[in-house]
């Protein structure tokens, strides 16, 4: 008897469970965004601040490009720039989103350097008047300190394995051959840059050279040197891709963050998995019947 008992408590606080998760599957559900309910939408994916790495922003670019319900991808750019290897793999990232799916590029305050290199992965670039952008050009610099080390009496004692691998230390001149070596490296980089320029705006490689000095432009100056397409904000992207997609109400959704994602996705298996067992439980025995005219 005692162990029917603790049997049925044990049913019973089953159940209340289930239940509960049930309920809180559902109102996540209903009150989640778009991209946990999976209405179409337009995804909005944002590169901010100096680029250091690109894994994160590619892992959200990945993120829309798998989900069925995002029909279109804007990438909102606020970067000054930053470092040239992940610069590059935004920017091919973003040419393979844009090869699976619209995607169009809106500038903000600053979209410049990498900034600007990551945007011409988008063939439809918007920007507004007083964007600063371009800057399209490579800088390295080096310091110098052997006067500091004098005056504190420090001795630096360096062993390398070839001539250029103390090249640019702080602890001994920048010889001729030091400039010439980083100097090398630096229009190597340069002429990357300016290829993928050239190629993403379908400009002639002469022209790009030409607005490839480093200079900074206002939106509105890129647009008429042909850098940016449109002269809009994030809203007028977002327009522009609802249009291409047919929708004609767009919703806008961002990557869910990685801890709502988990928790989201642990609703779902258990509203999924409790919904399977009541559909189950309360399944109409169908009768076969026959019943002929009266």
């Amino acid at each position: 008897m005692k162990k029917r008992s603790i049997i049925t408590l044990a049913v019973v606080f089953g159940g209340l469970f289930v239940g509960l998760l049930v309920f809180i599957g559902v109102l996540i559900m209903v009150f989640a965004p778009n991209d946990l309910r999976g209405e179409p939408s337009i995804g909005v994916v944002e590169l901010e601040g100096g680029i250091t790495e690109s894994e994160s922003f590619i892992d959200d670019l990945e993120h829309f490009e798998d989900a069925e319900y995002v029909e279109a991808v804007v990438v909102r750019i606020n970067s000054p720039g930053g470092s040239v290897a992940p610069s590059q793999e935004i920017y091919y990232a973003i040419q393979r989103l844009a090869r699976e799916k619209p995607v169009a590029v809106s500038m903000g305050t600053v979209a410049a350097s990498g900034g600007y290199y990551a945007a011409c992965g988008s063939e439809k670039i918007f920007a507004n008047p007083g964007t600063i952008t371009g800057s399209i050009g490579v800088i390295t610099q080096f310091f110098n300190v052997e006067r500091l080390v004098d005056r504190t009496d420090i001795e630096v004692h360096t062993i390398t394995s070839g001539d250029f691998k103390d090249s640019g230390s702080p602890f001994r001149p920048f010889e001729d051959e030091d400039e010439a070596y980083f100097a090398e490296m630096v229009f190597d980089v340069h002429d990357q840059f300016v290829e993928d320029v050239a190629s993403c705006r379908n400009m002639e490689l002469s022209d790009a050279h030409e607005l490839a000095d480093g200079r900074v432009f206002t939106g509105r100056q890129a647009h008429q040197h042909g850098l940016v397409d449109e002269l809009g904000s994030l809203h007028d992207a977002v327009d522009y891709l609802a249009e291409q997609v047919d929708l004609d109400d767009p919703q806008v959704v961002y990557p869910p963050e990685e801890s709502l994602g988990i928790i989201a996705e642990l609703f779902q298996v258990a509203v999924d998995s409790s919904m399977s067992e009541f559909k189950a439980q309360t399944k109409p025995r169908v009768s076969y019947e026959y019943v002929g005219p009266q």
